[in-house]
This record gives C-alpha cells, structure tokens and sequence, in this order.
C-alpha cells in the first residue's frame, strides 16, 4: 500500500523550521542597572550603546513603589519597595531618553543616552 506523502511534507517542513538557527537567548543582551534610593534614580544618566537592545535591571531601594516609566521608550513599568524589576529596550537609536518616576515625577528624573 502506497502512502501520501501530503501528510509527510508537513511534518518535514515543521522538523526543518525546529532545527533551524535560534533566537538570541535573553542572557545574550548587554545590561545595564539602575537604582532607587530616596526616590532618586542613580545614575540619573545612563549612556547605552546604540543599536543594541538593552536590558536595564531597575532596583528599588526605597520601602515604597516606584514607577520606571519613559514616553519615548515606550515603558512603564512598576518598582515594588525592596525589589527589583528588567525593562528590555531597543535598539536604539542615538539620542537621549527621557525617564522618571512617575509616582514621584517632578524629583525622580533621569535619561538614557545612546551613543
């Protein structure tokens, strides 16, 4: 008895896709990290390098939530006290990225510069 082999090319085509090139591991990006301490991001300037996407490691020294947010890169994300949280971006272009906390905006500022 003679088998189709329409049953097989899929199954051959999904085999070939599985064992074709990976994605980048998350592990694989640079990083980069940011603190919050009395409600002050430091560094409040941080320089990245352009083109590349980032994964920036926000920790919250402070006993209250804080909020990583930014217009431009197109993140919010919230900070619990004591904590830590990852915001991946890019790559980017050169240029200068506004951020700020905003639970605390008018105090909590800073930019990612990248070059």
């Amino acid at each position: 008895m003679r088998r189709s082999t329409s049953v097989f090319v899929p199954i051959a085509l999904l085999a070939t896709a599985l064992t074709g090139p990976l994605p980048a591991h998350a592990d694989d990006v640079a990083a980069a990290h940011i603190s919050i301490k009395a409600k002050l991001f430091s560094p409040a300037e941080l320089t990245v390098p352009a083109g590349q996407k980032i994964k920036i490691i926000v920790k919250n020294e402070d006993a209250e939530a804080a909020e990583f947010e930014s217009f431009e890169l197109n993140r919010e994300k919230v900070v619990p006290a004591h904590d830590e949280v990852t915001v991946y971006v890019g790559p980017l272009d050169p240029g200068a990225y506004p951020f700020f906390n905003d639970f605390d905006p008018e105090k909590a500022k800073g930019k990612i510069v990248a070059k």
